[in-house]
């Protein structure tokens, strides 16, 4: 493309971006985001579907007689979280926000379709896959249920993730995996509550939830070899108590990441055990 030509894609990029971004959407929410991506990939000559495994998009470009083709990939979903930010394409939906950049994927995969549909430069097909409810962990395979693969085939999929702190132009990529997979985790310990200044009657489940929290971090450091790399946070702990009342109930949530099978299972084994051992004191 011409110098000109760059510097107005930037632009129409940069507002798409800005557009979705003050307008996020949860997983399998995301209808108007379905829509303004359907909408730009029409307007650019690709063939579109819509509502691939619930308000998952994919556009097709072919080029020349070729008959191979690869995909490329993007997420679309927000998370539910109230923005801070004051910038003037802040979020206008309560709650939700573009937290992890997926407003960003969204508007780079819409500024590689503009450029290959105009472009070309290409003997064969490419699959544009913009996917839903990503943060879920539930948006591919709701896809490939709906039979994303047979409908729109392809040898080769890739995609990419912001990583702030990169110098602009730059992107980074191994041989393996470059990001880890994540396992989500809940516990839950039950004992029984009481009141506050009679701890001898109760079987209260707050100390055990707040000593199984520290014991989960020696899963890594001494459970794991130093080799593996591994995860565990805890995110949430959650009660049934009050100021005066002693807890019967405490649920514990977090996730974990790992980029090897084995150490996912080993992680949730001793993760067992643990939590095994502390309820067994209550």
């Amino acid at each position: 493309m011409a110098e000109l030509d760059q510097q107005q894609l930037h632009r129409e990029m940069t507002a798409w971006r800005r557009d979705l971004h003050a307008h996020p959407e949860f997983g399998f929410e995301e209808k108007r985001t379905a829509a303004f991506v359907t909408e730009k990939l029409r307007a650019f000559g690709l063939e579109v579907a819509e509502g691939i495994g619930g308000t998952g998009v994919v556009g097709t470009l072919a080029r020349g007689s070729g008959n191979r083709a690869i995909a490329l990939r993007a997420d679309m979903d927000a998370l539910r979280i109230a923005e801070q930010g004051t910038q003037a394409w802040r979020s206008q939906t309560p709650g939700t926000m573009h937290a992890c950049g997926h407003d960003g994927h969204t508007a780079m995969l819409l500024g590689a379709a503009k450029l290959l549909a105009e472009e070309g430069g290409f003997d064969g097909t490419v699959r544009f896959i913009f996917q839903p409810a990503e943060e879920w962990g539930r948006g591919a395979l709701a896809m490939i249920e709906d039979g994303l693969i047979e409908r729109f085939p392809f040898e080769e999929i890739f995609g990419l993730h912001n990583m702030p702190g990169l110098p602009i132009g730059h992107f980074e990529t191994r041989s393996g995996p470059i990001m880890s997979a994540e396992d989500n985790f809940e516990i839950v310990l039950k004992g029984l509550g009481g009141h506050a200044a009679r701890p001898h009657d109760a079987r209260e489940t707050l100390v055990a939830a707040c000593a199984l929290v520290v014991n989960l971090q020696t899963i890594v450091s001494r459970r794991l070899s130093p080799v593996d790399i591994g995860v565990v946070s805890v995110t949430e702990l959650i009660t049934d108590g009050t100021r005066n009342a002693l807890p019967g109930l405490a649920r514990i949530l977090g996730d974990c990441r790992s980029f090897r099978p084995e150490v996912s299972a080993a992680i949730e084994k001793e993760m067992r055990r643990i939590a095994e051992g502390h309820g067994a004191g209550l």
